[in-house]
This record gives C-alpha cells, structure tokens and sequence, in this order.
C-alpha cells in the first residue's frame, strides 16, 4: 500500500509526497489506493501523536520534520471530503486527535517568553526548527512550509471533529487553528520587516525566497487570503521574473527541480493563465527523455551531462504537475467557500471543435462536468447537473478575446465581471459575448 516517489534512490514512504500524491489520485478517481494507504502509514505513527516522515522496509524514520503531522491530518480529511467514507474517518479519528495535539505542543515550545522579545519576534508561534525542506537539510530553520502544513492540519481536525459531531473537540481544535493563523501571519509580517523584503519569505530564520515553498499556503494551505495580499503578489511577481529570464536565456542556469511544477497552480490561483500556460509549455519540453512523458527529479540544461538527477520518473513531481493541471480546469477556493471553473483554460483550447469538454471530474462537491465553446466573439459555457453547489457557489472564468460587454446565465441577462460569473444553480448555460 505504499505510495513512494520513486523505486530506486526514492524506495521509501514519505507522508509528505504521499499526501499530495494521494490528492492528485483523488482527483483522478482512485479513491480506493488512497485509503489503503492512509490503513497502512497510520499504524506508524507514534504513541504521541508525531507523525514520521517516511517509512521504509526498516520501519518509521525517526529524524523529527515538522510539516508531517499536518499532512497525516490533511489526508485523512481530504479523503473524506472526495468520497464521504465517515467509517475511515471513524477508524483514523484516535491518530488524528493524536497527530493535532502533537502538532500543538511542537507550537507551544515557541509561545514562551523568551519568544516575545523584540529580537525573536518572529519566530513567535511558529512550529520549531526542522529540516523537512530540502534547502535546510544544513541546518534546522523555522519554515513556514512546516507552518502551511500545520495550519492545514489544524483546520482539518477541526473539520473531522464537525464530521463525527464532537462540538467540544472541533470547538478546541478550531481555536488552535485560529490563534496559529494569526501568529503565522503576524511572523510573516515580521520575519519581512526583519530582513527586509517585501516578498513571503521561505522560513523566518534567513528571509530567503522560495516561492515553490510558498506554493503550499495556497494549495493545500488554502490560506492565500489570510497572506499580505501585496506581499503574495510580489513573491510570484518575482518568481514569474526568475523564470522568463531563465527561459529566454538572460539568466545562466544549470538545472533545476521541476518540483516547479507546483507553481502552475500558484499562477491560476492568482489569475495569471497566460502566464500559467507559459510554465506548462516551458517544464512539457524538459521531460527525460520526452518520450517517457514524465520528469526526473532535477533537470540539467544539457541532457547528456551526468549528474544526480533522482529517480525516473520521480511520482511526486508528477504529482504536483497532475495537481496543478487540474486546477486549470477546476479548483475549490476555500476562503469564500466556491468551485472555481476554467480560470486556466487558454482561450486557443475552446475555439477548436468541440471545444473544452470535461466528463466526471472529481471534486469534493461531486462528479463535475462541463464544456467551453468560443463561437465568434461569444463563450459558452454549460454545467451539468451532478455536480453539488458550494456555499459560495461556482465561479465560471472563461477566457476571452478582450473585454466581456455581456452575459446571461440560463437565457437571464446578467452583469459580466472580471472576477467570473457566479452560478447558484445547475444544469446551467452561460454565454459571454465579448468585444
């Protein structure tokens, strides 16, 4: 039952590549290998809650990374919210109650006195050092990957709580999560002041840049609301940078992880879809070799060097790749509760016959299906019925050839916006005219 990343450097388990590979299963269907895998990393854990970071033919990995526990959590959640499973839920409900009270004692250890001077203000709150990120494996630092992931942990104790209906404990563990969202985002403001950026930095300690760190706090995080809006902006402002001087030859490179892949996501996320069909156009030429469909784990800029380049195909940076993919299609936005539809289509996929058609897709509110056909200067769009309306209900994002003039929403005339349409009820048939 063990998702591991690869079969040769990479023949281990890690919870952290497990979980996202999981969701990208999830999101193809394959519900049942997820489950099996949840059974099995579960009877490792330890009897206090920490979640190891991999496990191999010897057993759980004993070296503390502080972003597991709110992995373990995530995965239980995000299983449930794709297939409903309440028995799994049930069966995990002690580990995971464990894995968040772990989570919330690694958090005390920063939320002493001696964490509330000036001088470490910005380590206030935060889960202590590790060495989870590969760019720290030198030497500890306080990541705020390690913090993303635990702030996800906590919303989804909470979240389970609610599932099996024990007020107390979601009551408990939503206060957790609360009080940590705000001490992660006031350590974010200050780590920034601190080193003197004005972009999220990758962990508080060094203020370095990493926005394929960042890429978390937005998926699975689900967090980018709660971030300094300017400061989110900056990090894939700065990040889209790097990457256009890296692919137009002004920046000498040598290689790189196509974990990078992850950022696809970032850039729908954000609103960004031509720069989002740039990365993907950019990382589909650096699959080794092209006819295996896959990537490595690093890529070097000439082919035939030879150097480390981990395993082929390396599953969790194809993972992260599935992920962000499918976000092009459809993607939940948790802050305002909706199920965002197309924001990553580029407008060249609808205008040839038959258009975008999509059949089935999982998602937590159901099978999605949907279609978007240019016709002249008009995009229609049609939702199918199946598929449950969130809260906030379904953003439709179409692309367009300039400006949306109008729009009607089942033969009802309705106000165009820059920010998509917003569906409250399907089957549903929506035209965008354009100028």
């Amino acid at each position: 039952a063990a998702i591991q990343p690869g079969s040769r450097s990479y023949e281990r388990s890690w919870i952290r590549d497990g979980s996202l590979t999981s969701t990208a299963l999830l999101r193809l269907g394959h519900p049942e290998i997820v489950r099996e895998f949840i059974t099995w990393f579960a009877a490792f854990l330890y009897p206090d809650g920490k979640v190891p970071c991999c496990v191999d033919a010897r057993g759980a990995d004993p070296v503390p990374e502080h972003d597991s526990h709110g992995e373990f959590i995530y995965l239980v959640a995000e299983y449930f919210r794709y297939t409903g499973d309440r028995a799994l839920v049930e069966s995990q409900w002690p580990a995971v109650k464990r894995a968040a009270a772990h989570l919330d004692s690694l958090r005390q250890t920063r939320r002493t006195a001696e964490w509330r001077t000036p001088a470490k203000r910005e380590f206030f709150g935060l889960l202590p050092p590790s060495i989870s990120h590969e760019g720290y494996s030198a030497k500890p630092m306080h990541s705020y990957w390690d913090d993303s992931f635990a702030l996800r942990g906590f919303k989804d104790a909470a979240y389970l709580a609610g599932v099996l209906g024990n007020r107390a404990e979601r009551a408990r563990f939503a206060a957790m999560r609360d009080q940590f969202q705000r001490e992660l985002v006031a350590s974010l403001g200050a780590a920034m002041a601190r080193h003197r950026i004005d972009y999220l930095p990758g962990c508080a300690d060094l203020g370095d840049f990493d926005a394929t760190s960042t890429t978390v706090a937005l998926s699975p995080g689900g967090v980018e609301q709660a971030l300094p809006q300017a400061a989110l902006t900056r990090t894939f402002e700065k990040y889209w940078e790097f990457f256009r001087e890296r692919r137009d030859g002004a920046q000498t490179w040598e290689a790189y992880t196509p974990y990078e892949t992850r950022v696809i996501g970032s850039m729908v996320r954000l609103g960004w879809r031509e720069r989002a069909d740039s990365l993907v156009s950019y990382f589909m030429r650096d699959r080794r070799p092209l006819a295996w469909q896959q990537w490595a784990e690093v890529v070097d800029r000439d082919p035939r060097r030879m150097r480390f380049i981990g395993d082929m195909p390396h599953t969790w940076v194809g993972s992260d790749f599935v992920r962000s993919v499918l976000d092009r299609f459809a993607y939940e936005r948790e802050g305002d509760s909706t199920l965002v539809i197309g924001a990553g289509i580029p407008l060249a996929w609808t205008q040839e016959a038959p258009g975008v058609v999509v059949r089935g897709l999982p998602t937590p509110h159901g099978p999605l299906g949907f279609t978007m056909r240019a016709h002249g200067d008009s995009m229609v769009v049609t939702i199918d019925a199946g598929v449950r309306v969130p809260r906030g209900g379904i953003i439709v994002r179409p692309p367009a050839a300039g400006a949306a003039v109008s729009a009607s929403v089942n033969g009802v005339a309705v106000r165009p916006r820059a920010q998509g349409l917003v569906i409250r009820k399907v089957p549903a048939r929506i035209v965008v005219r354009s100028r």
